[in-house]
């Protein structure tokens, strides 16, 4: 380099220094690219980049280096937590503290030097701070900015369900009202999307630029529509096979391989491949709008219900974790007619000390529809505490037998439930085990049952579901939507497991068809009062003669 000039005129030359200061290894040319991004690019600025190119502490040398230029610069970090924010002003306080070419800018006595807020030595008195951080859900109102760096501001627990997008989107709109109105203020955005209706989608249609960068060189560039960054559109137009790894010096084949097979297939093309596109209709077979909830109760349901997708039917009170445009219904219509249930099973698929959890579901018949009733996991295996609970809620719900998956373990769960299910109430356990992959198996249990409209869910379970459930990639609602005939589609895929095969259990009962069931209670409930009318009216001889006539 030639000095603080080319430090000053080109922030790659910058970033070199900062990585020297740190130890690490000179930027590879994926970070160089972001770095010259973040220079040249417009006013509305979105990054798109796989987790771990290091675009957050990219980001952090770029704020410095804005200030080294022009020290009046008030500079706003959002995140979707505070930490997260406070993270990145804090690393940046401490380039400004230990690199030489900075020390200048270190706060002087009088003006602010908290790790959440702080001014640079030069900086002229102001009622916003030089750096500033701040969560999406904290105080945005009355602050003044040059830069909003907006650094991922979409997480899980944010964005989950269309509720939570929308008021992110609307959250994000005081930014413009944050933004001092000059020629050199910038909104730039960092992230990776965290569901297949990401807001980094509808950005671009308020004036943003995206620029995206995946992990791999992608085979279908049209995915991204045109926002693929030119060094990627570059290797593809050198021949670069796809599935080359875009930043091989930190992330090589076996890397992202590992990281794949961690991730599951949709999880990575979230986080590393940065695809959001839902262009194959089949992708997900399992849609929310094709299922029934209502409320039910713990003996008896509707002997008939009716489907619809009518927008007066939406169920509006209940948490929504499916894909963009997904709903839940309520039945259009539901018999006054109510009998029991005529059966219950409870599925357990057992885990050991891993990562999975033991789940449970189950689901009830009557008249060739399926009752969701209950469903959820645990976490502590086979512990004396979670084998209790599991007998608790199957006497219950009084399942009359409980399956358990036992590929692994070599049935040992059930050995160890058998007493304690005995204690409570004697139920038959019954052992299944699968060889079909479970992807397809799942699908192929679930999606018929649902095109038919005859698997009717608790919205009891939808709300437990989505509130007891920390880690929105384990409930079950989302396991259901984002579930494909993908092997490894999931990285969590217990709990729609475990509801397959206890639908899968009552499968060959649903040949009867739904509204010949119907028609045979409703005649034999007829010939219930009709026999009770008579026994009432005209005395046994009458009742002797009905027999005789039945005969």
């Amino acid at each position: 380099m030639n000095g603080i000039k080319d430090v000053l005129t080109d922030f790659r030359n910058f970033l070199f220094l900062v990585w020297k200061h740190l130890n690490l290894p000179a930027p590879t040319k994926a970070q160089y690219d972001i770095a010259s991004y973040l220079q040249q690019g417009p006013k509305r600025s979105i990054i798109e980049a796989f987790r771990g190119v290091g675009k957050s502490w990219i980001t952090s040398a770029y704020v410095c280096w804005l200030l080294l230029r022009d020290p009046q610069k008030n500079i706003l970090v959002v995140s979707a937590s505070k930490d997260r924010s406070d993270a990145f002003s804090t690393f940046t306080k401490r380039l400004i503290a230990e690199l030489p070419v900075l020390a200048h800018l270190k706060a002087r006595n009088g003006q602010r030097d908290s790790t959440v807020a702080f001014d640079v030595g030069p900086a002229r008195a102001s009622h916003s701070p030089s750096v500033k951080s701040v969560g999406i859900t904290g105080q945005l109102t009355g602050s003044r900015a040059d830069v909003i760096v907006a650094d991922d501001i979409e997480s899980l627990n944010n964005s989950m369900t269309q509720t939570m997008r929308d008021r992110l989107a609307e959250t994000v709109k005081e930014f413009d009202a944050i933004l001092k109105p000059l020629d050199t203020s910038r909104i730039i955005y960092l992230g990776t999307p965290q569901t297949e209706m990401s807001i980094y989608n509808k950005l671009p249609e308020r004036g943003y630029e995206m620029r995206v960068w995946p992990a791999r060189v992608p085979q279908d560039m049209v995915r991204y529509n045109g926002a693929l960054s030119p060094y990627i559109t570059s290797m593809i137009e050198r021949g670069v096979a796809s599935g080359t790894p875009v930043d091989p010096e930190r992330f090589g084949e076996i890397d992202l391989m590992e990281r794949e097979a961690s991730y599951a297939r949709s999880g990575f093309a979230l986080q590393f491949m940065l695809d959001t596109s839902l262009s194959d209709a089949d992708k997900y077979p399992l849609k929310l709008r094709d299922l029934m909830v209502t409320s039910l109760d713990p003996r008896m349901a509707p002997c008939k219900l009716v489907w619809c997708n009518d927008p007066d039917k939406i169920a509006d009170d209940l948490p929504v974790v499916g894909l963009s445009g997904d709903k839940l219904y309520r039945p259009m219509w539901a018999s006054n007619e109510m009998a029991e249930y005529t059966g219950c099973v409870m599925a357990i698929d057992p885990s050991g000390r891993g990562d999975d959890e033991t789940t449970y579901a189950v689901v009830k018949i009557l008249h060739g529809n399926l009752f969701v009733v209950a469903s959820g996991g645990f976490k502590d295996g086979y512990s004396e505490a979670t084998l209790a609970s599991l007998a608790a809620i199957s006497k219950e719900h009084g399942a009359n037998e409980i399956i358990v998956e036992s590929n692994f373990g070599d049935g040992m769960f059930s050995q160890l439930l058998k007493p304690i299910v005995a204690r409570v109430r004697p139920v038959t356990i019954t052992e299944v085990r699968h060889s079909q992959q479970k992807e397809r198996r799942v699908c192929d249990t679930l999606e018929p049952l649902m095109n038919q409209h005859r698997l009717i869910i608790d919205a009891g379970v939808v709300r437990k579901d989505y509130e007891e459930t920390k880690d929105p990639l384990r409930q079950l609602m989302y396991q259901l939507t984002r579930m494909t005939r993908d092997r490894g589609s999931l990285s969590h895929d217990d709990r729609i497991d475990v509801l397959a095969i206890a639908v899968a259990y009552w499968v060959e009962h649903m040949a009867r068809d739904t509204n010949k069931a119907a028609d045979e209670h409703n005649q034999n409930m007829l010939e219930n009062e009709l026999r009770k009318f008579t026994d009432n009216a005209l005395g046994r001889s009458a009742k002797g003669a009905m027999n005789w006539m039945n005969v």
